[in-house]
């Protein structure tokens, strides 16, 4: 009780101030906003692809679900398979099945580059199939990658 005593003679604004003071967000700590990430519309066509090795993904949407397609280059004419979209506090993901595998694909704003072309995308991917994860760039059909300099 001898801890609590000295604020029980705070004016109610001071102790208010005082005991709101720890609500307060530090930087570099996790977000408590908790609003989806809306970065990309629903019904935005996704082109991602990567280097060492070479692989694309395409998300369609198809009706109120969508489609992805991967290929690579064993895989030239990709195959297709359903995934689901859920959009996470700063990015979105997809998830699915693909030949059995789990598959997961991770998006997040930021310039991103392929250290093979001179082009920056707007998203970073990070693709994860069944064991195999992969890293890569992606752009939409109303968020396309800009012509510049190479980022190392």
């Amino acid at each position: 009780m001898k801890l609590l005593a000295p604020f029980l003679y705070l004016p109610p604004l001071a102790a208010a101030v005082l005991l709101t003071a720890g609500c307060d967000e530090t930087p570099g700590e996790i977000s408590r906003d908790s609003t989806p990430f809306d970065g990309i519309a629903q019904n935005a066509q996704i082109t991602v692809g990567g280097t060492e090795p070479f692989w694309g993904l395409s998300i369609t949407p198809s009706g109120s679900s969508y489609e992805a397609r991967y290929s690579s280059p064993e895989l030239p004419e990709g195959e297709t398979f359903p995934v689901s979209r859920f959009a996470g506090n700063n990015g979105l993901g997809f998830s699915g099945e693909w030949a059995g595998a789990p598959v997961t694909l991770a998006l997040t704003p930021g310039d991103c580059s392929d250290a093979m072309s001179d082009r920056i995308y707007p998203f970073t991917a990070t693709l994860q199939l069944d064991e195999v994860t992969l890293f890569g760039c992606a752009h939409t059909d109303t968020q396309p990658f800009a012509e510049g300099e190479n980022v190392p």
